[in-house]
């Protein structure tokens, strides 16, 4: 046995901490140092006896503690060192093995105390056995590897030493990092040279499976050659005998031919097929060029429509499938009406705005049928790729054209109505690139007469397309995008008008829907304006259209459940009272009166992407005295911003409305927005608070059929506000008799519906002192 001599180190040296790497004694290792705390060890090191400890680290921590490291590792010399930008390589020599007692870290230094794990060289025969089976390893694997020069075959083979020996070999096989830990902290000899055989013997195994794999490679390489030969030798021998290319490329040219497509579309499908032709079958490339011929093929370049100029009957048709809606119906009549008069107009890009349920999507729908064009809908909502839009390039396997080209095929002209469901639900942002940008090229009349989509690379004419847009509010809208659309507003319907639409449309549909016969269900009119008032509370006929749904099923069960025998089924008929038998409790409750029965609460109205809603502001004063004011109900900071201005003009005019200058000197005030689960903003609930707070102070409730909308400024001017018309129908929805509004606003009252002006009262105001007179009661001058 060779018993070593120890080498002496000092009882403490700084940490290197290595990731997926271990050094061994005895062996000389390259390494790159960039952390923080593995640069001061090396400085640290250079600035003394150039000695650092070097230890395993538990996971990939860039910024390792003391309880991320081994504890087992070697004690390395420091041979060279040159820097490279931000860091230092490092060429380190292991010279023993120790144990690290205690690490400790301060800043960016580390350091250990140590103690040594001196090893022990016994030469026996097994010694001797394993280290001659690992060079006739060796020497089987360095001539399997390729590449490796001769003199590395010398080194390995030349060393003597055993413990050496295996540590060379653990730093040049691919093992990982915990089994050479397990290799450094093994103290018997034996075991360690095992761990190296079986290393060995599997990389051994790795380089035989890779040399395999490449001799096949090669065959297979060698055999597509031989049949690249052969295919071209019976080209070369079918032109002779007058067969030329095969059935298939000569109908594709024939399709080709046969098809009127533009001159540039032509030349490139002819080039497709001169690629095709000079390919074999079981090429990648040839069913991909197949199917980018086909999708050529399949976009009906010259195919278009021919529109129905026919005025009246085109509005005929608008009217018998929407009630009312005349400003769009108005607007595609003079759309023909010019296309009569000029043929060669581009198509307009049209984009309803409106709540739910308005029937913005159906009246695509009723367009392309008066105008006797195809139809086709692209839902936008949540779309986030922009080759959603634009296609991807043929570069990638599996790419398509986008959904723009897919949709003129399936509508199988050039000129369809093209309805953009649901724009402002476009995501955006994305790394995919953002789909309102794509749009831009679409929607833009200037540009879309040649759309390039990324998969065909040939310009594709929009121009003749009708597109509609359609969206629940305007504010998710990119403003390029929005500038190129002309804007239409859908507002919501008036009770009469749902009455109109669901005698007309609706129940006629839930009875074909629900098999029902027809006459056999009949709704009166009452009890039609109980489901619209007490069931329902929206801006469209959506849920009305449920309710009635509802209603047709409990006849139609009625009806399956009779005897066999028993006759034709009674006409049954709904009267108002019969309706809850139906249809359970009423959901909806006039609430206005039970709310602003106290004093301190206004009604305000608010304009809401699905419709207009009722909102209920209420004011208190609270002992106290430190002159606070508390806002909840999930305000945004411009509702925040009216409610301190309707404060600051009612205290600087305290007197004047009948209330004490110093009303705020022993009190807080709570202004609380009911709802708190749903965020609120906007300016116009200013008047609305001003007259909370000023109910408040002086005690006296607001009148109960009056609601009230407009911004407030500090010097009490009521500034015009928007949404008019789907505020005005919320309160109707709600009972209100007077509606306040600013001045300003007048003139969007010529947009109200006739019954709506009829059964409100509808009173301007320049001045909060206005909106004070109505409020409380007073005589309105």
């Amino acid at each position: 046995m060779a018993e070593p001599t120890p080498p002496t180190f000092p009882s403490e040296l700084p940490v290197l901490p290595l990731r997926r790497t271990v050094a061994f004694p005895l062996t000389l290792q390259p390494l790159a140092v960039n952390r923080p705390v593995s640069i001061e060890s090396v400085n640290r090191a250079l600035g003394s006896d150039r000695l650092v400890l070097l230890l395993l680290q538990h996971g990939e921590a860039d910024d390792p503690t003391p309880n991320d490291v081994h504890r087992v590792g070697t004690v390395g010399i420091v041979r060279q060192m040159a820097k490279v930008g931000g860091g230092i390589n490092i060429i380190i020599e292991g010279v023993a093995r120790v144990r690290a007692d205690v690490v400790t870290r301060a800043g960016t230094s580390m350091r250990a105390q140590i103690t040594p794990m001196p090893e022990s060289v016994e030469r026996t025969l097994e010694v001797e056995a394993h280290v001659r089976r690992i060079r006739e390893l060796i020497d089987k694997a360095l001539s399997l590897a390729t590449g490796l020069s001769e003199e590395l075959r010398g080194v390995v083979m030349n060393i003597d030493d055993p413990l050496r020996l295996a540590y060379v070999l653990a730093t040049l096989i691919d093992m990982k990092a915990e089994d050479k830990q397990a290799l450094l902290e093994e103290n018997n000899l034996t075991s360690k040279l095992q761990a190296v055989e079986t290393s060995l013997t599997r990389e051994i195994s790795l380089l035989e499976l890779k040399g395999k794999i490449e001799s096949q490679a090669q065959q297979e390489m060698t055999d597509a050659q031989r049949q690249y030969y052969l295919r071209q030798q019976l080209k070369a021998i079918q032109q002779e005998l007058g067969e030329g290319e095969g059935n298939e490329l000569v109908e594709l040219r024939k399709r080709i031919d046969d098809a009127t497509l533009p001159e540039p579309v032509h030349e490139a499908a002819m080039c497709e097929v001169d690629r095709l032709a000079r390919m074999t079958p079981t090429s990648p490339e040839y069913q991909m060029l197949r199917t980018y011929i086909d999708w050529l093929l399949d976009v009906p370049w010259p195919v278009t429509t021919r529109d129905r100029l026919d005025l009246i009957e085109a509005r005929k048709v608008l009217d018998e499938d929407h009630y009312d809606l005349d400003k769009v119906k108005e607007r595609i009549v003079e759309y023909l009406a010019v296309r009569k008069l000029k043929g060669d107009m581009k198509g307009p890009i049209l984009c309803f705005v409106g709540p739910p349920g308005v029937g913005k999507t159906s009246l695509g729908q009723s367009i392309a049928r008066a105008m006797e064009r195809k139809f086709v809908r692209l839902s936008l909502g949540g779309v986030r790729d922009e080759a959603e839009i634009r296609g991807h390039r043929r570069t990638y396997i599996g790419s398509i054209p986008g959904r723009i080209v897919q949709a003129l095929k399936q509508a199988g002209s050039m000129n369809p109505v093209f309805m953009l469901d649901e724009i402002d639900k476009v995501s955006s942002g994305g790394y995919q690139g953002d789909p309102a940008f794509a749009l831009l090229e679409v929607l833009d009349p200037a540009q879309n007469h040649s759309f390039r989509d990324h998969y065909l690379e040939i310009p594709v004419d929009l121009s003749k397309v009708l597109f509609i847009a359609t969206s629940n509010q305007l504010g998710t809208i990119h403003p390029a995008l929005l500038d190129r659309m002309e804007i239409i507003s859908l507002s919501g319907y008036t009770e009469e008008e749902k009455l109109h639409i669901a005698r007309r449309y609706l129940l006629p549909r839930q009875e074909s829907e629900h098999g029902l016969p027809p006459g056999i269900l009949e709704i009166t009119d009452a009890a039609l304006r109980l489901v619209i008032s007490e069931y329902t509370r929206e801006a469209g006929v959506r849920n009305v259209e449920r309710q009635l749904g509802a209603l047709a099923r409990k006849v139609a069960a009625k009806i399956a459940t009779r005897p066999a025998d028993a006759g034709p089924p009674d006409k049954t008929v709904i009267d108002r009272d019969e309706v809850d038998d139906y249809l359970g409790p009423a959901r909806f409750r006039k609430e206005v009166a039970f709310r602003v029965s106290r004093p301190g609460v206004a009604t305000g109205v608010a304009w809401t992407e699905v419709g207009g809603d009722v909102l209920f502001i209420e004011a208190t004063l609270l002992p106290g005295g430190n002159q606070n004011i508390i806002l909840t109900g999930q305000l945004g900071n411009v509702m925040q911003e009216s409610a301190r201005a309707a404060l600051s003009h009612i205290r600087s005019r305290a007197g004047e409305l009948g209330i004490s200058g110093d009303f705020l000197a022993k009190h807080d005030l709570h202004i609380h927005v009911p709802a708190g689960a749903i965020p609120k903003d906007g300016p116009s609930a200013g008047v609305t608070m001003a007259t909370a707070i000023l109910s408040a102070a002086r005690g006296q409730p607001v009148r109960k059929d009056v609601a009230m909308t407009g911004e407030i400024t500090l010097s009490g001017l009521v500034l015009p506000v928007g949404g008019i018309r789907e505020k005005a129908l919320a309160a109707r929805r709600f009972g209100i008799k007077t509606f306040v509004l600013p001045a300003l606003n007048e003139p969007d009252l010529v947009e109200l519906p006739e019954e709506l002006r009829r059964d409100m009262t509808f009173v301007p105001a320049e001045t909060l002192d206005q909106v004070i007179k109505v409020a409380f009661g007073d005589t309105v001058q």
